[in-house]
């Protein structure tokens, strides 16, 4: 039985995209296998669910699915030759200039004969399918992390919702275990007539490409060489990536059935903000406190910094945001493979204390002050 995308999803069939995309969403979250470990039924659910936004969430596979249905997603489907039996079926004829005409259709034993040609599902001299050998989608996966190991780098694995190769027929789309037949549409001979007005010729079988035989479509994915689920993917984020890069992973993208190329899959990052230190460019800025003694007299301070702790000269008389700078030791430039620099912004920190003494040394440094400090200040 046909399998209705939108009642699987729960949406009418004149749903917007984004109650589609929000219907999905919902229904992945409750089905999803690591939410429901060992279900089976939730693994199937979520395998149905995951077939359907694949479709339904493509405006073009969404176009043809309305207008053909679900053998219009067969990889290799024409959808002029799918209008045109349309046509003919629906009493219009056969139209100017088209391939077919009725006594073409009239050779056909089955509908599913007609659909399989549509599909041209059939083999050449070395027994290979013959199908547009095309290339899978591309994906983009959105991940985020630490502003620490995106400075690094680092290795992960990241579990994505995707189509992958059928593993019962490895892409094929054919049964590897029903073997070939022979082509229903030519009877064996790998010739077909075609009507022109009162002329009668003859051509290669659409079908089966002049072979005579065909093979049967893949009980598992229905003869499209790929199903859907989760997958687990290996993937490594190159020190230096910023917010907004894009980090390709070469081949896992959406499969291509029948021996074509897989798309790539481009992690789309996202940094999450440090408590003391930010990125601007390839320099970092982080907020070191030091003591009103350090700041006055000076002295040495000990600082973190990706690659471990370093010394830091404090030189007298230093002000609250003030910058001191350290030559590379900042963010590194994967186009120019460069480090930034490394610039420390002091901020003094002043004591909350009762302490008398204390008080009063603070009374004489104010006594120290070349007049009123907020002199200049003016809006």
């Amino acid at each position: 039985m046909a399998k209705d995308y939108y009642q699987i999803l729960g949406v009418p069939r004149n749903a917007t995209a984004k109650q589609i995309k929000e219907a999905y969403r919902k229904l992945s979250r409750k089905w999803h296998p690591d939410i429901n470990p060992g279900n089976k039924e939730a693994e199937e659910k979520f395998k149905e669910i995951s077939s359907a936004y694949d479709v339904l969430g493509n405006e073009e596979k969404r176009r043809l699915y309305d207008e053909f249905g679900e053998q219009a997603l067969h990889p290799g489907f024409d959808e002029q030759r799918a209008r045109q039996y349309q046509q003919w079926s629906a009493g219009a004829g056969p139209q100017t200039g088209n391939e077919w005409s009725a006594e073409d259709f009239g050779r056909f034993r089955s509908f599913e004969d007609i659909f399989g040609n549509m599909f041209e599902f059939g083999f050449g001299p070395e027994g290979q399918p013959f199908r547009e050998q095309a290339r899978g989608r591309d994906l983009e996966y959105e991940m985020s992390i630490d502003l620490i190991p995106a400075l690094k780098g680092f290795e992960t694995e990241i579990a994505m919702d995707k189509t992958r190769v059928c593993p019962t027929c490895q892409g094929s789309g054919i049964n590897p275990q029903a073997g070939m037949s022979t082509c229903t549409l030519c009877g064996g001979s790998g010739r077909v007539s075609v009507a022109r007005g009162p002329m009668q010729f003859t051509k290669t079988c659409p079908r089966c490409r002049g072979t005579g035989r065909i093979g049967n479509p893949c009980p598992t994915c229905a003869g499209q060489g790929m199903v859907a689920g989760v997958e687990r993917i290996k993937v490594t984020i190159p020190p230096g990536v910023r917010e907004g890069s894009r980090v390709r992973v070469a081949g896992k993208g959406e499969p291509a059935g029948r021996g074509g190329t897989p798309g790539d899959l481009y992690l789309i990052i996202h940094i999450r903000e440090h408590p003391f230190l930010r990125r601007e460019g390839d320099n970092l800025i982080m907020d070191v406190p030091v003591t009103v003694r350090e700041a006055m007299a000076g002295g040495t301070i000990t600082v973190p910094t990706v690659d471990g702790r370093i010394k830091v000269k404090v030189p007298p008389g230093s002000q609250s945001g003030q910058i001191l700078k350290v030559r590379g030791k900042g963010a590194l430039n994967p186009r120019t493979k460069k480090h930034g620099d490394l610039l420390i912004r002091l901020v003094v920190k002043v004591p909350r204390t009762d302490d008398r003494e204390a008080l009063e040394a603070a009374q004489k440094i104010d006594r120290l002050y070349a007049g009123d400090v907020r002199e200049g200040l003016r809006l």
